[in-house]
């Protein structure tokens, strides 16, 4: 099945039962789903599980989905639901106040101040981020560039993991995001720019340069 087709022939291809038309969904998001379970729960093992169950809420949804959103935005709902009960069941709750101390942080530089002129910090760049497409192409594309961004990325908190994985990774738009996380557009920016700060510093090292 063409991944180009509109959601409205894939819903009713889904509601008729057709069998290839599920195969071709799981083909094009479990792999993504699983990824982003894995910010839910703490183990590969289990986000496979959740995985595994939010297809069966699919196919038990299906005739319920009314297109009010995309198809994918409402399959990712899926599993967050679904993996927000398993990681409470599994690990110890995130505090309550979690988002709010996130936020919080936006009153702190996400860049130090010494990188900057000026009385605290407050003139233009001494000490500006590289341009990473000047970078060599064999540099930015280094298998280890890449693992240390997944190692970086864990290290994140679970919201910030969670937005940086569907924006950056996944590729998912701020509306989608906002949608399938519950979060209001200005928090789910505060959360994805304290998470490509942190990575971005962390990636200093291994690029070698101000990033």
């Amino acid at each position: 099945m063409e991944t180009s087709l509109p959601d409205r022939v894939v819903v009713e291809r889904l509601r008729s039962g057709d069998e290839a038309a599920f195969r071709a969904l799981v083909m094009r998001h479990h792999a993504a789903m699983v990824r982003f379970a894995e910010t839910f729960v703490p183990s590969r093992a289990i986000a496979e599980e959740v995985a595994q169950e939010a297809w069966v809420g699919v196919i038990k949804g299906i005739d319920r989905f009314e297109g009010r959103s995309l198809l994918s935005t409402w399959i990712f709902r899926i599993v967050a639901n679904i993996a927000r009960t398993r990681g409470a069941r599994e690990k110890r709750a995130v505090p309550s106040q979690a988002l709010a101390d996130e936020l919080a942080e936006a009153a702190y530089p996400s860049v130090p101040a010494s990188r900057f002129s000026g009385p605290r910090g407050r003139g233009g760049w001494c000490d500006p981020p590289a341009r990473w497409s000047e970078l060599p192409d064999e540099q930015l594309l280094a298998r280890a560039t890449f693992e240390r961004v997944s190692a970086l990325s864990a290290q994140l908190s679970e919201n910030q993991r969670r937005v940086f994985v569907l924006r950056d990774i996944e590729g998912y738009t701020s509306a989608e995001v906002c949608e399938m996380l519950e979060l209001s557009d200005v928090n789910q920016r505060v959360l994805l720019h304290r998470a490509r700060s942190r990575i971005r510093a962390g990636l200093e090292d291994e690029l070698g340069v101000r990033a």
